[in-house]
């Protein structure tokens, strides 16, 4: 794929809710770097906020980090992917889609999801070389020492798309916030990153209640693990949620919630939900500017432990490719995507999956 190509394009953000898609020489591949043909990249809820301008940083750079891709150059020296798995031209694979500078304060912490480096070349215009380096693109230059695995060849790209961003995440935030055998998850939102979380808490033994607005997002959360959904259309308001929750858990609450939703509300909702001496997972809610208004008390006399997790650690995406590898026949992770995009019509596709009407919607170059 994209081997015999000498240009290649990409997706640009120009301004508030501006995307121009623009087309760049493909560039030489440097030691240490791999070039990729972009087979097929998600719409993530970040991409929607960033369309928005909502991010600081990523305003006018390209669009798009959550996909996989399939090797066309391998830079001098490259010889395997970065669990030592020999890899050549033709091999798909899927790239951490952040930097980590192994320099910084966090990263000589070993909190390399916080490495402050991690956007460097991201954020940096699509007009200055190597151009490619987001994944709303014909292809995508990744940069020596950024970390990327290869894909088993009996996983397909629906379903190992989401593996570089959300499933990599749920992963690394149920490992770092802790879920177990006989808990019970409730996650808001049955987006794509909520169903990760469900599917990775079923596998682990924990009972999964999802809340989520849309009819078909509630039934795919029942196919990834969820036992029990609370539909807003049902329960409205907020206190007739928390009233629900505490019905299906015996008025105990939940011993751990997962917000993925990007709604603020859903941050106090979620100190009403968990049970006392139980833990919040702040996930979804990126915009700086967004307020809510909260009693921080109740915080203190439920005991509750909240937790804001950024990324993941870079090795998360190679358990993200063994979870599918063992888990996709029990879950239909290929649902996640019922809509495809070209391209050229990427502006389309950001307003689709701001709409919230399926998991992911997919851009296939």
């Amino acid at each position: 794929m994209g081997t015999a190509a000498s240009t290649g394009r990409i997706a640009a953000l120009t301004g508030p809710e501006t995307v121009e898609v623009k087309e760049f020489d493909l560039p030489d591949v440097g030691p240490g770097a791999v070039l990729l043909a972009v087979r097929r990249a998600n719409v993530c809820g970040t991409d929607v906020h960033q369309w928005h301008y909502e991010s600081a940083v990523l305003r006018e750079a390209g669009l798009g980090h959550e996909f996989v891709g399939e090797i066309v150059a391998l830079g001098e020296g490259v010889t395997t992917d970065f669990a030592g798995e020999p890899v050549a031209v033709g091999d798909r694979v899927v790239p951490v889609y952040y930097l980590t500078c192994h320099k910084c304060p966090p990263c000589l912490r070993s909190e390399f999801n916080l490495c402050q480096n991690g956007l460097a070349e991201w954020k940096v215009p699509p007009d200055v070389a190597p151009h490619f380096r987001s994944g709303f693109a014909t292809h995508y230059y990744v940069f020596p020492g950024q970390f990327f695995y290869k894909v088993p060849d009996q996983v397909d790209d629906a379903t190992v798309a989401g593996a570089n961003c959300g499933l990599a995440q749920m992963l690394f935030v149920l490992d770092e916030v802790g879920i177990g055998a006989g808990d019970t998850l409730v996650v808001q939102g049955a987006g794509g990153l909520g169903l990760y979380a469900a599917a990775i808490a079923h596998e682990r033994g924990a009972r999964v209640i999802a809340i989520d607005a849309v009819p078909e997002r509630l039934e795919l959360a029942r196919q990834f693990g969820a036992t029990e959904t609370v539909s807003l259309a049902d329960f409205p308001d907020s206190p007739d949620r928390v009233k629900r929750v505490h019905e299906l858990t015996d008025g105990i609450g939940a011993d751990m919630v997962l917000e993925v939703t990007g709604v603020p509300a859903s941050f106090v909702e979620a100190i009403d939900l968990a049970r006392v001496g139980g833990r919040i997972a702040s996930v979804g809610n990126l915009n700086a500017d967004a307020t809510v208004t909260m009693t921080p008390g109740l915080v203190t006399r439920k005991s509750v432990h909240i937790h804001g997790v950024l990324r993941y650690d870079p090795w998360y995406l190679h358990k993200a490719i063994a979870f599918l590898a063992r888990r996709q026949h029990l879950h239909p992770f290929e649902a996640f995507s019922d809509r495809s995009f070209p391209l050229a019509d990427v502006t389309e596709a950001l307003r689709a999956g701001e709409s919230r009407s399926v998991a992911r919607v997919a851009i296939v170059p």
